[in-house]
């Protein structure tokens, strides 16, 4: 087995994904990247995957490259998700199906299949990124089907841990704010920044630091990493 470590990063193509990408070459691992859009690198140690992380065939392949290719899988952040704020009463069969099947399905798959590997191991460590919303609602942000996915990662992230305990595989999850990512156009900035106790969105480098401060804390495991102005806090 090679010693060069290997992270395995979805929703890899831009945002954070893209800055997860980064950090992880910069502290001299491979990287295997997956997300529909995502083209190969000129990096031979950047490998892309491109499917839909909501199937389980590119969680298989992405698992199996990984191996077949670096040798190991040291780290795998579940950082692909959707995220939909409409009211309740108004979400189609549509919205709940892509909600789930990448939220849910797409930590299931590929968690899975890359946990098998990390325990054959005896080491690893896996992080989800989850939002805030679970756990603190804001009035006018109706997020129902973000609490019934995201909160279920933040339960599975605990539960892993214990499962997990005693094998030297750790489970961690962090919990965002709104972060300046492509998705928020530049108009909706000022109201967002509102929607933080700290009156500002967050950065990209907000949350890639928070995942590999995850990385290097070795006696930390179910661990939920609030990283989002306070709004964990309480009201305001």
């Amino acid at each position: 087995m090679s010693s060069q470590k290997v992270a395995i990063i979805t929703g890899a193509s831009q945002g954070i994904g893209e800055g997860l990408v980064k950090a992880y070459r910069d502290r001299g691992y491979n990287v295997v990247a997956v997300s529909r859009s995502i083209k190969q690198s000129p990096d031979a140690g950047v490998h892309a995957v491109a499917g839909d992380i909501a199937n389980a065939e590119t969680a298989e392949r992405a698992v199996r490259e990984a191996v077949d290719r670096y040798g190991r899988i040291d780290t795998l952040v579940n950082n692909a998700g959707v995220f939909l704020a409409k009211p309740f009463v108004d979400f189609t069969q549509e919205d709940f199906d892509h909600n789930f099947g990448v939220n849910i399905s797409g930590f299931f798959h590929i968690t899975q299949r890359a946990a098998k590997v990390m325990l054959e191991q005896g080491a690893g460590h896996i992080v989800s990124i989850t939002t805030s919303l679970v756990n603190q609602p804001i009035a006018g942000v109706p997020a129902a089907l973000a609490s019934l996915t995201k909160g279920g990662l933040n339960s599975v992230t605990q539960e892993l841990a214990i499962e997990f305990a005693k094998t030297g595989v750790r489970v961690n999850a962090v919990s965002p704010g709104i972060i300046k990512t492509p998705m928020h156009a530049p108009e909706t900035h000022a109201a967002m920044s509102a929607l933080h106790p700290v009156g500002r969105m967050g950065e990209i480098a907000d949350i890639v630091n928070a995942v590999i401060y995850l990385e290097n804390a070795s006696f930390v495991t179910g661990e939920i990493l609030h990283v989002d102005g306070g709004q964990n806090a309480g009201r305001w």
